[in-house]
């Protein structure tokens, strides 16, 4: 335990993590063995003019790229730290003394995010372990949606009985879906009269908000039962609408109250003026107005952003937040904190990699030892200020929270006394208006940053070259758990948005190559251009996955032979790099099978996803493409896709442009092991092949193998989630049409 020499107990404390040597050592060895595989490229590299010269070049291209990618990557890594948090502390020297929380929770469209959803996400922020009076929760739902309205306001009702429920009983996780699943399954007898009580009205809510939901519209004695369905009387459509803004609990009011007498957080509702004629800037927009509403109404110096999917599952989350901020000797330098994105609903062994488990709990550590992790739009408590632009000073050691702001943006005062919630919603709808960001600062130097898909990791980036710190908080209870899509193609489409935002911030001016350089540490820099490069590893990848496999079904080997002490450097690295992969894959919670379908995941990512991402941002720098979309991942599906998923069948219904370069792939791969096999029965002989090409053989043959499933639903499945008969045709077509010509005609 780290104690001051001057007696200070500080709120948290970092560890590196052990055996970073050995791994060091390891990293070494498999370097060395990399520069030995390009000096093989080199040396053995055919003559000018000689038949496959290109090809062997190609292959050199690509192992340099493995190698320069695989250096990006040390700086996940080299250095991981681990960090702790002591509430107990924060609560002993603050006791009430804590600053106000604004929680933000963004939906976009009732469709695909149903309303009952995002109410289970806004409950459970509401009923966190902290002061109600000091806490408010806002709703952003840029789709203007009167049954969302609908169902928070129902929301507002059961929340005077979920509240106090939770903190009697200590209730986790606090969103009242889950934690009834969760009695359900383990069948708890606690507390029985309570628990059948809370069950009833739960159960009652959702009844009536998705039978509103299945009308589609609002009955009329439901409109009468709240003054803020009047403002859809105006609405046009989801992008012409005027600001629909509603303080649905307002902390102030004598009668906000919960069934034990105690204050109820703040709670509200907005809907941001839309209007053809102007840019909404997606997500980042949402967030800005928020930004500048709640500065109106509550002003908390703290703000945490969630999905609407994204439920709080750690009612302390917001107190080990405030032990960084509020840390005398180090929160003076800390500007977010980022929790990590867990989710509820994968599978045992995790069948479309969705849970990202080396990356939250490797790779984000390793950021943290060089100054901080990414901010990935959810989960992350910020400090106001700092969001709005403010700038690091060294002679801001030891500064407390403030209401001051020196970034340009007047905040708000404290609420003029008696001032009612009609009249402060009036005031704060201009702040989320179409015009109102017109020749600001917002969407540059103020807020989070526009013209990306991934804007809140420009916007973290700005941040940390502005001087701050970041840090990652990984704690043993996940502080929120969210809903993994269910299905491959909305994997390759999530995987194709964040790819082609992270290369867009590549050639853009926020380049952490360019605009980053000298403002923050170098590992962290890398740290950055390691995901930025995530799209431009398609092209070797997809490379490696045909080209050798098509000289292996022509018996030309590319690889040294096996009695080649060439081939020792080869084998290393392939021995070397899974094994530590499967090591740390186990490492972090997961299982052997969970590791196979993360290395599948990882190839179709790379030939579909990463590869139309690059294809699409080279064509809009050319200017040959300008469209530009924020594409919502979906978070229900149908009962048959669901149970396969269950059941880790994958799900190809859908006919996803992705599918057909990765049934291309896999069947140019199965083609060329089973002619290449034959040729070696009838002619040569599997001995040629096993001393002559065995790393040809082994890639390919792997290659084949983890493409079973795709295998599975191009010819032997009969269920709506097989491989559509339209792909299925025209990669057949591709892939014999391929290996024909490169057989006969090259």
């Amino acid at each position: 335990m780290e104690v001051e020499n001057n007696g200070y107990l500080p709120l948290f404390e970092a560890k590196t993590a052990k055996g970073r040597t050995l791994y060091r050592v390891l990293a070494a060895s498999v370097f060395l063995a990399t520069c030995l595989i390009w000096a093989y490229r080199v040396s053995h590299a055919p003559s000018q003019g000689e038949d496959g010269r290109l090809v062997w070049l190609g292959l050199l291209a690509a192992e340099l790229w493995f190698g320069f990618y695989w250096f990006l990557t040390q700086a996940h890594r080299w250095n991981l730290v681990f960090r702790q948090t002591f509430k107990d502390r924060l609560s002993l020297r603050y006791g009430n003394e804590l600053p106000g929380v604004d929680v933000f929770v963004c939906t976009a469209d009732p469709a695909i995010e149903p309303p009952m959803m995002v109410v289970n996400t806004v409950l459970s922020v509401m009923a966190y372990d902290y002061p109600p009076e000091k806490l408010s929760v806002y709703l952003s739902d840029d789709a203007g949606s009167c049954l969302t309205f609908y169902a928070l306001v129902e929301a507002s009702q059961f929340a005077k009985y979920w509240i106090p429920f939770c903190k009697k009983f200590n209730v986790e996780p606090r969103a009242p879906a889950a934690y009834l699943d969760s009695i359900s399954v383990s069948k708890d007898p606690k507390k029985p009269k309570e628990l059948t009580i809370i069950k009833d009205l739960y159960e009652d809510m959702k009844n009536r908000v998705e039978n509103v939901a299945k009308l589609g519209r609002l009955p009329e004695e439901v409109h009468l039962r709240h003054k803020g369905f009047s403002q859809w009387d105006s609405y046009s459509s989801t992008r012409d609408h005027d600001t629909i803004l509603q303080i649905l609990i307002d902390e102030k009011d004598p009668d906000a109250k919960d069934t034990e007498g105690c204050v109820l957080p703040t709670l509200v509702y907005l809907a941001r003026e839309k209007r053809p004629h102007y840019l909404h800037n997606f997500k980042a927009g949402a967030m800005n107005a928020l930004i500048r509403v709640s500065s109106a109404i509550s002003n908390g110096l703290v703000i945490l952003n969630v999905d609407c999917d994204m439920y709080s599952n750690n009612s302390l989350a917001v107190r080990d937040a405030l032990c960084f901020f509020m840390d005398e000797k180090k929160g003076h330098e800390i500007a977010y904190v980022q929790f990590p994105q867990n989710f509820d609903n994968t599978t045992m062994n995790d069948l479309y990699g969705s849970s990202m488990r080396v990356l939250s709990q490797v790779e984000f550590h390793g950021l943290d030892g060089y100054g901080g992790p990414l901010y990935i739009g959810t989960g992350c408590f910020h400090r106001r200020d700092i969001l709005c632009g403010r700038k690091f000073f060294l002679k801001e050691c030891g500064r407390k929270f403030s209401r001051e702001s020196d970034n340009g943006f007047r905040v708000a005062k404290d609420r003029e006394r008696g001032e009612t919630a009609d009249v402060l919603e009036e005031k704060s709808k201009v702040f989320a208006s179409c015009a109102y960001e017109n020749n600001t600062e917002w969407g540059k130097e103020m807020g989070l940053k526009y013209g990306c898909p991934v804007e809140d990791v420009i916007t973290g980036l700005s941040i940390q070259c502005r001087g701050w710190k970041s840090v990652y908080f990984n704690p043993e209870r996940k502080a929120f758990l969210g809903v993994a899509p269910t299905t491959l193609a909305q994997v390759l489409v999530q995987h194709k948005r964040w790819s082609e935002g992270d290369f867009q911030i590549l050639l853009s001016k926020y380049s952490p190559a360019w605009f980053a350089n000298g403002k923050i540490s170098l590992g962290l820099q890398l740290g950055y251009c390691c995901y930025c490069f995530w799209a431009s590893n398609c092209l070797a990848v997809l490379y490696y996955s045909v080209v050798p496999s098509l000289y292996l079904l022509r018996g030309i080997p590319l690889f040294p032979e096996l009695s080649s002490p060439w081939f020792l450097p080869f084998a290393y690295i392939v021995i070397s790099k899974y094994t530590y992969s499967l090591a740390e894959f186990l490492w972090s919670g997961g299982t052997v099978l969970g590791w196979w379908n993360e290395q599948r995941i990882w190839l179709y990512k790379r030939t579909s996803s990463y590869l139309l991402a690059f294809i699409d941002t080279i064509t809009k720098s050319l200017g040959l493409n300008s469209d530009t979309a924020f594409v919502i991942t979906a978070k229900v599906s149908k009962q048959e896709v669901y149970n396969r998923y269950v059941k880790e069948i994958m799900e190809f219904g859908d006919s996803s442009p992705m599918f057909t370069s990765l049934a291309t792939v896999a069947l140019v791969n199965l083609v060329c092991l089973v002619g290449s096999m034959k040729n070696a029965i009838m002619n040569e002989g599997i001995r040629r092949i096993y001393e002559t090409m065995p790393i040809q053989f082994l890639l390919c043959a792997i290659l084949v193998l983890i493409n079973w499933p795709l295998y599975q639903g191009l010819f032997f499945r009969n269920d709506s989630g097989k491989m559509p008969s339209s792909i299925a045709i025209k990669s057949i077509v591709l892939a014999v049409s391929a290996c024909t010509y490169f057989t006969f005609l090259t």
